[in-house]
């Protein structure tokens, strides 16, 4: 079975569009990132998708791109930011080395500028929006992970140093 080398998560703005394609690049294999996979499959934006369809159709298509993405690719493998949401999803990943980029309020806040390209950070106060999406998601990220690391303050290469320090170094030998 061929099995991702780490597998992104995060919410938005943490770095997992930039961060995940330099991760690959470093430990020398393919960058995926299920985003691209929903968007080409469904010959549509996320965002047309959420506005005709809705987010559970949006969520449906999401699991099935995961799981197929799960299944098929070596390499890193960047998740959406609500893919992780899901319980299917969820118990993949058990299965995988998940990498949570975490990000505080500010921060998330000013990598994104609250793009109404992110179709669950448009809305009247988007800013407590991100809030309250970092209250719900980030329990689900740290159930899923395996390693954490704090975005904040840190250039892309510096992760992606302490992510390749991090992934060479088998979970038992951490415990």
């Amino acid at each position: 079975m061929v099995s991702p080398r780490a597998v992104v998560v995060g919410p938005p703005g943490s770095g997992k569009s930039t961060v995940g394609p330099l991760l690959a690049a470093a430990l020398g294999v393919a960058f995926r990132d299920s985003d691209d996979d929903v968007v080409a499959r469904a010959g549509r934006s996320i965002s047309d998708i959420f506005a005709e369809d809705g987010e559970a159709a949006f969520r449906a298509l999401e699991e099935e791109a995961v799981a197929t993405a799960l299944a098929e690719h070596d390499g890193v493998l960047a998740l959406g930011g609500g893919a992780p949401l899901t319980p299917g999803t969820r118990a993949r990943l058990a299965e995988h080395t998940v990498v949570f980029l975490g990000v505080g309020l500010a921060a998330g806040v000013q990598r994104t500028g609250l793009s109404s390209a992110r179709p669950l950070l448009a809305g009247v106060n988007p800013r407590a929006t991100f809030k309250k999406l970092l209250d719900e998601r980030v329990p689900v990220y740290r159930e899923v992970a395996t390693v954490e690391i704090v975005t904040d303050d840190r250039t892309p290469s510096e992760i992606v140093a302490q992510l390749v320090a991090e992934l060479a170094v088998p979970a038992e030998a951490k415990e």
